[in-house]
Order: structure tokens, then C-alpha cells, then sequence
């Protein structure tokens, strides 16, 4: 299953230059948020893949502007062909405003997923928008990590961790991959390609 991952700043390859060519084989596109929901809208246009998404940090604008065609997956898990994918949006509480959360209401939301997580028997990828805590993470607390993610990788060791939120632009510190024990780790900034099967993704994503 080949994956488009996307977040925070929208591609002028995919949305100024736009050719309907650059989706084929893309069998699933993930937002990890902080996208113009007009953005999402048209890539769900030209393409017959699902587009999953949860919610950054400045994603109250969804509220008006829902993005069509695309599927919201906070809160729940969504399985696609097999896969399960978890979604867990937001950011570290920094200001007043919806889509931000403190870490004990993060850790509320994860307590809140324990009977699908049974259900389910664990998941294959977790989607937030933030990072977790110290991992690619940022020293401010709006680009804080949680340490809620921690415990869903230390407890499912799930195989892929998919974020955004931290810009690539933020400095060298930042990495496209990293591997937490069996988990490899993602930031989507922007756009990134990969293989669910790939066993060394940090070699091939594009």
C-alpha cells in the first residue's frame, strides 16, 4: 500500500502544479492537519483513494469549512484493506482555542479509546498532528510533544507514527524519519511518500 502523508503547508507540486498523474498508485492520502480544507477538498476531487484527516492546531476553520470528501478519523480507529489507523489531533495547550489540548486531557483521550482499542486489538498507524514527548519534538510548549503518544507506542509498538505540527524549516534538529523501537516514525511536513510494506522506509521516502 503505497501512502501520501500530508501536513502543515500545502504543496505547490500538488496543488499550483497540479497533475492528476502525481496520484496515480497512491492507494490512501493521510493529513496530519494544518491544511486549508479547500486544499484536502480538491486533492479528494482527483483521486479514489480515502483521505483521512485529523485536526491541527489551527484547524477551527473546519468547523465552517469541513474538508468534502474526506474523512475525519479523530477519536476512532479506521481500517483501510486491513490496516488500522488511529487518529489523535491537536497540539499542546498553548492559548485559549479548540484544537489544543493539555497532557492530562490528551491522556483522557486516549483512556477514552481503551474499548475500540480491544476491539480492534491495537492499531498498524497513529496519525496525530503533534509530535510525542522529546521525540522530534520541539523545546517551546506549543511544538511540546505528548508523553500520551509514548504510552500507545510503548504499549502497541504499532509500525508507523505519522505527525506534523514541527516544520522542517524549524532547524536541523528536526528529522523527516526516526525509529522508536518497533515504530518507524514520520514527519509529513509538507508531503512525503512511503510503502505500509516498506521494512526500511527511512531509505526510500520521497
Amino acid at each position: 500500500m503505497r501512502i501520501l502523508a500530508i501536513a502543515d503547508q500545502e504543496s505547490s507540486y500538488l496543488w499550483d502544479h497540479f497533475e492528476k498523474s502525481k496520484l496515480e498508485g497512491i492507494d490512501l492520502i493521510i493529513s496530519c492537519g494544518d491544511l486549508n480544507p479547500n486544499y484536502l477538498s480538491f486533492i479528494a476531487t482527483f483521486t479514489s483513494a480515502p483521505v483521512l484527516y485529523v485536526h491541527g492546531n489551527h484547524d477551527e476553520r473546519y468547523n465552517q469549512t469541513p474538508p468534502e470528501g474526506c474523512i475525519c478519523i479523530e477519536d476512532k480507529i479506521y481500517v483501510h484493506q486491513g490496516i488500522r489507523i488511529l487518529g489523535l489531533g491537536g497540539s499542546m495547550r498553548y492559548k485559549p482555542g479548540e484544537c489544543q489540548y493539555t497532557e492530562r486531557q490528551m491522556k483522557a483521550r486516549v483512556n477514552k479509546l481503551k474499548l475500540q482499542l480491544l476491539r480492534r486489538r491495537g492499531f498498524d498507524i497513529l496519525v496525530t498532528h503533534a509530535p510525542a514527548y522529546q521525540l522530534n519534538d520541539g523545546m517551546d510548549l506549543p511544538h511540546q510533544g505528548f508523553r500520551a503518544f509514548l504510552t500507545l507506542l510503548d504499549r502497541y509498538r504499532q509500525k508507523f507514527f505519522l505527525h506534523g505540527h514541527v516544520h522542517m524549516s524549524y532547524g536541523r534538529r528536526h528529522k523527516r524519519y526516526d525509529k522508536y523501537q518497533d515504530t518507524h516514525v514520520i514527519n509529513v511536513y509538507e508531503r512525503c511518500i512511503f510503502d505500509y510494506e516498506d521494512e526500511e522506509p527511512g531509505k526510500h521516502i520521497r
